[in-house]
């Protein structure tokens, strides 16, 4: 990492979340020299991290810097910072925030990474987190992009996407995350950039199916193209610039999230691939895997937009309705063919 900003006065931060995405910006922002509270919604958590300097669910191979200090406080986690990260699971983002917001500063800038759809509403996180928190619209930042959490902790090279309402704001996060092995670019489309990382997780399930199923190579790449296709075509609808489908957070994380073995998105598709009954593949899993709630919200919002997406339809039926996975392979290889810029 690049040198501490200020080691005699550093920025004072937090990460809300202590996963293993959470637990690699707390070291990426310590690396840069800030001071860092790493919430915990688990007590016991923010406990162990105190004592040994290690979380013991995620990452519990890399030593904690001293900059950062766990909590289980929200109140203590948010009072009087300068930068806030949620990194909370998309599902938790409404209520985390309705709590937190109140003991926030009004001058925070609040960065998001939480990547997914709400169910019910169908609104992207940006959208929650405007309507629990409108007086903070200006300072809301989305990070997203191609980023294993394993590889930022071993320090290796990343580049992601840093989108926001007002331009400053995305600049200025920017500044506060990028070193010369974690660079930032600033964009300023929100809706393209959050979209772009929560349908991805979908897409990258039935990669994971494909592959288990042994397809092949072919069909993998078909898979990641066509998947880009449908992500590109419900982005615009919803006002997306398909330009950022091209970017960082839309095929950069679309092929990560697909082919990369850390991906816990193409794990479930891949066990489900071999024989793993669904619900065994589900309820064995120990990390929260967001396509599989995505992949839900994402086909209520298609439906309700009329845009066409037959992969995340297939992934929602396998997930949601019990359909055989050869039984919506075959449907979907037997669709009505079409042009491919339709």
């Amino acid at each position: 990492m690049s040198e501490p900003k200020n080691s005699d006065n550093p920025m004072r931060c937090s990460v809300l979340g202590a996963g293993s995405f959470g637990t690699c910006l707390a070291i990426l922002l310590a690396e840069r020299g800030y001071s860092v509270d790493l919430w915990a919604r688990d007590p016991k958590v923010a406990d162990a991290i105190r004592a040994r300097r290690r979380n013991p669910r995620y990452l519990s191979e890399f030593e904690l810097p001293d900059a950062i200090q766990a909590t289980s406080s929200l109140e203590e986690a948010v009072h009087d910072k300068e930068v806030v990260l949620s990194v909370v699971p998309s599902h938790a983002v409404r209520e985390v925030w309705s709590e937190a917001g109140s003991k926030m500063r009004a001058e925070t800038l609040l960065i998001s990474a939480s990547k997914g759809i709400e169910m019910g509403t169908g609104k992207l996180v940006s959208q929650v987190l405007e309507e629990v928190l409108p007086e903070s619209r200006e300072r809301l930042v989305f990070l997203s992009g191609p980023s294993f959490a394993r590889e930022i902790a071993e320090l290796r090279p990343t580049a992601a996407s840093v989108a926001a309402f007002n331009e400053s704001f995305a600049i200025a996060a920017q500044t506060i995350l990028s070193s010369p092995l974690f660079r930032c670019y600033t964009n300023g489309d929100v809706v393209g950039v959050e979209l772009g990382g929560a349908l991805k997780n979908v897409i990258a399930i039935a990669v994971g199916l494909c592959d288990g199923m042994e397809f092949g190579l072919n069909a993998r790449a078909a898979l990641i193209t066509r998947g880009l296709a449908e992500i590109t075509r419900l982005g615009v609808e919803l006002g997306a610039n398909p330009l950022t489908f091209l970017g960082l957070s839309g095929i950069g994380d679309l092929v990560l999230t697909c082919t990369g073995d850390l991906s816990r998105n193409r794990s479930v598709g891949l066990e489900i691939g071999r024989g793993r009954p669904v619900k065994e593949v589900l309820g064995s899993l120990t990390q929260v895997a967001e396509g599989v709630r995505t992949a839900r919200s994402a086909y209520e919002l298609a439906t309700r937009h009329r845009v066409d997406m037959p992969i995340t339809t297939g992934i929602y039926q396998l997930l949601y309705e019990d359909k055989e996975p050869r039984q919506g392979v075959v449907e979907l290889l037997t669709r009505q063919l079409k042009s491919e810029l339709e």
